[in-house]
């Protein structure tokens, strides 16, 4: 980066943390962004001019609101809500709704930041946007969080619709979440439409949609490993979370051929060293997504496993990690944990899962990694997918929306080698994401004037 190009970076940085104090996860994004993007941006000066950065930097909307809900013994409670709009030059905002106890605005924004350039790599006419609550619905009652969710909808309903914004689960929002927004929006508003996505089967989802997020990873991360000859084939795989994400990516991996060595959650990791297997990720699927149990409990189940409290998987070595929990999981020490032990491939399942200086560490040793603006695509690509049937009352098979995602996660992994590669043909996936999400949402904007 020439002289001119980093004054520039620091210059912009300079501007957002001083706009927008304190805000850490937010900076990070953005800066990641912006040093990709920067020596693209200066060499086309009426980007310069336009200040396009400077305005997909700065939401449209940001919508903050109160939430209060009672609990099953009378006592009220009151949550904060967020919607952050980003950007909708190309298209209606989409993003997730997260439920978590971290959630906050710097969070929010920059996960909406993310959104609005991994839409743009899907090639789909899509915004990008978050929301969330700082709500957790971790040892809530079903009545519970459907009396939480009908008092968040209560607010939002007015803000969103299907040509204006299409929220989708995110953390803590399931199909069961999902399920009791989509009932109060439909109630407030008096009428049927693709408003949210992951929607059940017999009201308007779509089929593969719960497994996209996790299948597109795995599509990504086989694009990555041909670019060296290599495959999923007999690697051994670690994986964080073991929630949505987690558990598709775990199951496809294994049915390409992998062994799948760990799961975690916020309270520690497993590591079964026989690897999983469809029992046991049958066990797996009831124990997170009907009992609600945690993982520790597969320790239990399986004696050859072990569990470690407290801890992250990077310790144990492995062919191919894919961090699917939550933002900056793997720092400088898991970062050399997992160059340390062999691995080939990094690809990200959650978003901005790696901090910034593992991120150097991990390219740094010549591993292959994929952001996860890049490799977690595929479950806003499927939701995108969803929309296009509600919008045209029609039901896909899950053969057409599984061709569909793999030809997408195809077309973002080309996107990524075409602006990514460097001059001693290596591929920054990195670079090449940011590039060809940006290029597309200035293009737009360009076109639209000055809004």
């Amino acid at each position: 980066m020439d002289k001119f190009t980093q004054n520039y970076v620091e210059g912009f940085m300079g501007d957002v943390i001083a706009r927008n104090p304190g805000e850490r996860e937010f900076h990070q994004a953005v800066r990641e962004v912006v040093e990709s993007v920067a020596p693209y941006i200066t060499s086309y000066p009426h980007l310069m001019d336009q200040k396009i950065l400077e305005r997909i930097v700065e939401p449209e909307r940001v919508i903050m609101f109160r939430v209060p809900w009672m609990d099953d013994r009378g006592e009220i409670h009151i949550n904060k809500g967020y919607r952050v709009q980003c950007n909708s030059a190309i298209g209606p905002y989409k993003g997730g709704i997260r439920f978590h106890a971290s959630v906050n605005l710097s969070i929010m924004k920059f996960l909406a930041f993310e959104q609005t350039f991994k839409n743009a790599l899907t090639t789909l006419p899509m915004g990008g946007a978050k929301g969330g609550s700082d709500f957790n619905p971790r040892g809530k009652s079903d009545a519970e969080v459907m009396r939480f969710c009908q008092s968040f909808m209560a607010e939002l309903y007015r803000h969103i619709g299907a040509d204006t914004d299409i929220p989708a689960g995110d953390i803590g929002v399931g199909g069961r979440e999902i399920g009791y927004l989509f009932g109060q929006y439909k109630r407030l508003k008096d009428k049927f439409s693709g408003t949210l996505t992951g929607k059940g089967m017999t009201w308007g989802g779509s089929l593969l949609r719960p497994e996209a997020t996790g299948y597109g990873l795995c599509y990504l991360a086989e694009q990555l490993l041909a670019t060296r000859g290599d495959c999923f084939e007999g690697k051994k795989v670690n994986i964080s979370g073991s929630g949505n994400v987690a558990q598709y990516a775990a199951q496809k991996a294994m049915r390409l051929g992998a062994l799948v060595q760990t799961l975690s959650d916020s309270d520690g990791f497993i590591y079964d060293p026989e690897g999983l297997t469809e029992e046991k990720m049958a066990y797996v699927f009831e124990l997170k997504n009907i009992r609600r149990g945690r993982i520790k409990e597969y320790a239990a189940k399986y004696p050859q496993a072990q569990y470690f409290p407290g801890e992250r998987p990077w310790k144990i070595a492995c062919d191919i990690a894919l961090p699917c929990a939550t933002q900056n999981e793997i720092g400088p020490e898991d970062a050399q944990n997992i160059v340390s032990g062999g691995a080939i491939c990094v690809a990200e399942g959650a978003n901005m899962p790696t901090t910034p200086e593992a991120i150097r560490i991990i390219q740094g040793a010549g591993l292959l990694y994929s952001p996860g603006k890049a490799s977690n695509a595929g479950g806003v690509a499927t939701s995108g997918l969803e929309m296009s049937q509600n919008s045209m009352r029609q039901h896909w098979t899950a053969e057409e929306v599984d061709q569909y995602l793999r030809r997408i996660m195809q077309d973002i992994h080309t996107s990524c080698v075409k602006y990514g590669t460097e001059p001693d043909g290596t591929v920054n996936y990195v670079k090449g994401a940011n590039i060809a999400g940006f290029i597309k949402v200035a293009a737009a904007m360009t076109d639209q004037g000055l809004v």
